[in-house]
């Protein structure tokens, strides 16, 4: 039986800055109980996450995370831009971020971060057939480019700075993809 979604009784903007909006949702659930959620606003943009794949390394970056304060291993990601596919922003996320753009992007699922305060969608792919092409991006800094053999992957899995839970979760993923592709 499909449940029924609860009744959005009020919405209302708690804060505002540059990036977030923060706001207050009432809900009715189908047995009566009222209860008050707090989310950051919807924008209904995705993301990408992309695992680019050199010569049985992958190519990772290191990067300033604010929320942790400190730097972060992660693969290169980014925002869908509008009028883009997922695929073409993962094209363009490699290029921006490690100077390669790919031949080749398997799409392996979309991922949700954090459903319960935000929107979060993320479309993971693996990258391979990789040729030398860069563009601008919008970083702040260079970012540090770190190689990681794929034969070391449950090391990477144990990489303190490797800690983001999409970064761990599509690293699961492409170790199954490899499983499977090498069969």
């Amino acid at each position: 039986m499909k449940k029924q979604l609860p009744d959005i009784l009020k919405i209302e903007t708690l804060a505002k800055t540059r990036i977030f909006e923060v706001q207050s949702v009432d809900l009715r659930f189908s047995n009566g109980e009222e209860r008050v959620y707090e989310r950051l606003t919807p924008q209904r943009r995705s993301a990408v996450l992309v695992m680019p794949i050199l010569y049985n390394e992958l190519i990772m970056i290191k990067e300033y995370a604010v929320g942790s304060e400190r730097y972060e291993l992660s693969f290169p990601k980014g925002i869908v831009d509008a009028g883009e596919e997922p695929i073409e922003s993962a094209n363009r996320e490699l290029q921006e971020e490690i100077g390669f753009g790919a031949k080749k992007l398997d799409f392996l699922r979309s991922l949700y971060s954090s459903p319960s305060h935000m929107y979060g969608l993320m479309h993971v792919f693996v990258a391979e057939d990789l040729y030398p092409s860069k563009l601008e991006g919008d970083e702040p800094e260079p970012l540090e480019i770190v190689r990681y053999p794929l034969d070391k992957i449950d090391e990477l899995l144990a990489e303190p700075s490797f800690a983001e839970s999409r970064n761990l979760s599509a690293l699961f993923m492409l170790r199954d993809y490899l499983k499977e592709k090498n069969k």
